[in-house]
């Protein structure tokens, strides 16, 4: 028996990144040995054990053959007589097969390490081919490794992997599990350029796919079409640490571009009410969690308006703060507005100017939150009247704050 540090934790390790796990392959080894030695089995699929101190994940080296569609269409064999090298020959990458056993010599069988010095993504073997979530998983990997590219001969693998109708049989949740991972990296925009590339993105979001092309309206630089200004607006929203429901909500908020009909560009009028249901439609199909969905469907019919907090009336802000749930859910209206900026960010010459709009929100909901509605509903006679009296208390709070105010009171 024999285990080998293998997979993501070697690469790091060679590239001088932090590594926080350590994935093991066990060569020449039986269930019952494992047992025996006191690891505590977990798969279910193929054999796989936790260290009994540790608790790092060993698995007994296998091969897969493929016997159906999909990524889960493999039979699996895993047996003592499995080599090492078997097993590395079933991983996606060169640079994924690498092993280190524990006396810290490299196995590298397949040119990880000189793939990883000349920053190349390559298949292993032509068995890439058969697993369609390794598209996902190579655009995700470029989202996060900067300065790589993909081989020209596994860029054709993986459209191969699209053209074939492989990609279309990957569950909702696989997709959206590889999507999140790669929005929380560092520049998002790479991994949808490689979708884009192998023609993935027009099968998994076609949505988003349609905005490449459509020129921004005339007043928002239209020197950059809009699929070009939201994958500035994911990568500043990754640049600013944002949480996965803003980069989501970032994703989609433009969606509703993409349905204009030809004869009306460069305008986009009355986008955000198209935007706000394709990206409801698509957190959906994708089965993405709720708070991602509810940003997303908020940032895209309300992003508009946001940005126009200065011009805006008391009683047009109090309504948006009303209709967002402002007031019962702030923490969620910040990250509106987090993501708001981020739009803002998004569009050429912006810079590092601030987002003012930001803080005249903010002081309109504090001011509105600061009242006492429960007063004021007390001092009402009529209590059909209540909602009506509690909404303008709000909007004379924030005309308070705006003198200059000459709307309705």
């Amino acid at each position: 028996m024999r285990r080998y540090v293998v997979g993501g934790a070697v690469r790091d390790e060679l590239l001088g990144l932090p590594v926080k796990d350590h994935d093991w392959v066990v060569v020449g080894a039986t269930p019952d040995e494992m047992i025996a030695s006191g690891f505590r089995p977990v798969g279910k699929d193929f054999p796989v054990f936790l260290h009994p101190q540790t608790n790092e994940e060993h698995a007994l080296a296998r091969t897969e053959r493929k016997s159906g569609r999909g990524y889960t269409g493999f039979t699996v064999h895993a047996s003592p007589d499995v080599t090492l090298e078997e097993d590395l020959l079933r991983r996606d990458l060169t640079i994924n097969a690498i092993a280190r056993d524990e006396d810290g010599t490299l196995i590298d069988p397949y040119g990880g390490r000189a793939d990883l010095a000349r920053r190349i993504f390559r298949h292993v073997s032509p068995a890439f081919a058969e697993d369609p979530v390794r598209v996902l998983r190579v655009a995700r990997f470029s989202a996060r490794f900067d300065g790589f590219t993909v081989a020209p001969e596994t860029l054709a693998l993986m459209r191969a992997i699209v053209d074939d109708g492989e990609i279309d049989h990957l569950v909702a949740e696989r997709v959206w599990q590889e999507l999140a991972r790669g929005l929380m990296e560092a520049t998002p925009s790479r991994m949808f350029a490689v979708l884009r590339d192998c023609g993935a993105l027009a099968r998994l979001l076609p949505e988003v796919d349609r905005l490449f092309g459509v020129p921004q309206p005339a007043q928002h630089h239209p020197e950059i079409d809009t699929g070009a200004h939201v994958m500035a607006v994911v990568d500043h929203a990754a640049a600013t640490s944002q949480p996965l429901t803003v980069r989501w909500a970032c994703l989609l908020h433009d969606l509703g571009k993409g349905d204009t009909p030809a004869h009306a560009l460069p305008h986009h009028y009355g986008h955000e009410a198209k935007s706000a249901e394709r990206a409801r439609e698509v957190s959906e199909r994708l089965k993405a969690p709720i708070d991602c969905r509810d940003l997303a469907i908020l940032l895209a019919r309300e992003h508009g308006i946001l940005h126009q907090a200065a011009q805006l009336r008391a009683t047009t802000i109090v309504k948006v703060l009303e209709r967002t749930d402002a007031l019962r859910r702030p923490e969620r209206f910040v990250q509106l507005l987090d993501a708001a900026a981020c739009d803002f960010h998004g569009r050429p010459g912006k810079g590092a100017r601030a987002y003012a709009q930001a803080s005249i929100w903010q002081e309109a909901l504090g001011a509105v939150r600061s009242l006492d509605a429960g007063a004021i509903a007390r001092a009402c006679v009529d209590k059909a009247e209540i909602p009506q009296r509690i909404h303008e208390a709000r909007v004379a709070a924030v005309k308070a704050l705006r003198p200059t105010d000459s709307g309705p009171p």
